[in-house]
């Protein structure tokens, strides 16, 4: 019996064939520094919660006045309702393929490797890193100039004639991004991210409170919600303000963010996301409705700057404006670190040692040398191009809709794939169909805009240009 045994354990062995792959699989995974380290996997649901609320619930809020200017009340109302639904729906969708991934053995911890798996495609995966760099690496550079921006407000309100220009404070802030950037990993973020999420709330509500109080004052200025009267304006206004409201729910790092989830991570990031778009729903109407209402199509790029206009007096208390200025500098910077991360983990993946600590010299030294010229490429840009935002809008519609309206909905019929005739399988054909179309109208217009502003446009300038 003892021979017979041994023969039959001989036998089987070749029926466990599979398993060398699946422990190559996790060696490999084993000696990715990047993953080991920037993504490391530690946290709880509500450490999602902040990370997503940073990544969504930004000072690009402030703009929905603005994009509601392009589509007046009812179509302003309508095309934020539904992108929030729609984007809360992938996300939803996004989050239950990576929960079948990770059920069937396949842990994916970054965008590009699992549009990659799912799709069996590897051009895809470079599609996805060229696209989920250029987004992060342009929301690093907003960020820097964005914060230079607030400082340059807040200077000029207390030195009027001071000599210091914009890239004097784009160069401090990328002074203080440069030692932020040494926090090892997502996870470490955590706590800052919590403080992303008030200020988030704490500005938006004292400028809704500022919004309010110039509207029923004697200085409120004349309300008029009429859109442009030529009909290709207006059509191209309201794709222009369709690709600003999807850039604002735009979010290309969640499976990132589900990375820092303890494993399993099943069922976690849809506790996240209800915290995340409970902060959406009070900050995003507020202020989209507040705005929209005292300014009317005389908005601005970013209502603050309707509040504070060149001529004449400012329409809220300056100490009430200059604090949520504060707040949303503030934020800036956790923006920045939040987006940085995908960067990181590119660097790290080959730089660092997984075999060494994560203090260790031999991997604190490149960490500190390549995140520091990573930020100061993202300062230098910011200072160089000080009227982003108009690249922004072409990346926003070229970059945030394919990750965000259209490759959820594809991964999850490839990987669940629900039956033709089925309600789900037609929703989310339609909001690929529907998106796609709308991405390639928004880059169109937003590329007008950009050649439109291109006469305005200064290297090194001391003004942004909306």
């Amino acid at each position: 019996m003892h021979s017979q045994e041994r023969l039959e354990v001989l036998l089987e062995k070749p029926e466990a064939a599979p398993k060398p792959n699946v422990s190559l699989r996790n060696n490999r995974q084993d000696e990715d520094a990047g993953a080991a380290f920037v993504l490391e996997s530690k946290g709880k649901w509500w450490h999602a919660g902040f990370h997503l609320t940073t990544a969504i619930v930004g000072p690009s809020i402030l703009s929905l006045p603005y994009a509601f200017r392009g589509l007046g009340w009812g179509l302003g109302f309508f095309c934020l309702t539904v992108m929030g639904v729609v984007t809360f729906y992938s996300y939803y969708l996004m989050s239950l393929v990576l929960d079948h991934c990770e059920k069937a053995g396949r842990r994916h911890i970054r965008f590009r490797e699992l549009a990659a798996d799912v799709l069996g495609s590897g051009w895809m995966f470079y599609f996805v890193i060229f696209i989920q760099t250029a987004i992060n690496t342009g929301i690093s550079i907003g960020a820097i100039l964005l914060a230079g921006e607030c400082l340059q407000i807040m200077y000029s309100n207390l030195s009027p004639s001071g000599s210091l220009k914009l890239y004097h404070f784009i160069a401090m802030v990328t002074a203080v991004m440069i030692a932020l950037s040494q926090f090892p990993t997502f996870h470490s973020l955590r706590h800052i991210n919590l403080v992303s999420l008030l200020l988030s709330l704490g500005y938006t509500f004292l400028v809704v409170g500022a919004c309010i109080r110039a509207g029923i004052s004697e200085n409120a200025p004349p309300r008029d919600y009429s859109l442009e009267s030529s009909e290709s304006t207006r059509v191209f206004n309201a794709f222009t303000s369709i690709s600003i409201i999807a850039a604002i729910f735009g979010n290309g790092i969640l499976p990132e963010i589900q990375a820092t989830l303890a494993p399993p991570a099943t069922g976690k990031m849809v506790k996240g996301l209800s915290m995340c778009y409970t902060v959406i729903f009070f900050t995003f109407y507020s202020a989209a409705v507040s705005g929209y209402w005292v300014f009317g199509n005389k908005s601005n790029s970013i209502i603050l700057k309707s509040l504070m206009p060149d001529e004449g007096p400012s329409l809220a208390p300056v100490p009430v404006l200059g604090l949520a200025v504060i707040f949303v500098l503030l934020q800036l910077l956790a923006i920045g670190l939040v987006y940085s991360q995908v960067a990181y983990e590119i660097m790290e993946k080959k730089s660092a040692d997984v075999n060494q600590g994560i203090f260790s010299k031999r991997n604190l030294i490149p960490r500190i040398i390549l995140r520091s010229l990573y930020v100061v490429f993202c300062g230098f840009f910011a200072a160089m191009l000080p009227f982003f935002g108009d690249i922004n809008g072409v990346v926003g519609a070229v970059g945030f809709i394919p990750l965000d309206f259209i490759l959820p909905m594809l991964l999850y019929n490839m990987t669940y794939k629900p039956s033709k005739s089925s309600i789900r399988y037609w929703i989310n054909t339609s909001i690929i169909i529907v998106f796609t179309g709308a991405g390639l109208m928004g880059a169109f217009s937003s590329t007008r805009k950009l050649v439109l502003d291109a006469k305005e446009f200064k290297l090194f300038s001391s003004d942004v240009v909306d």
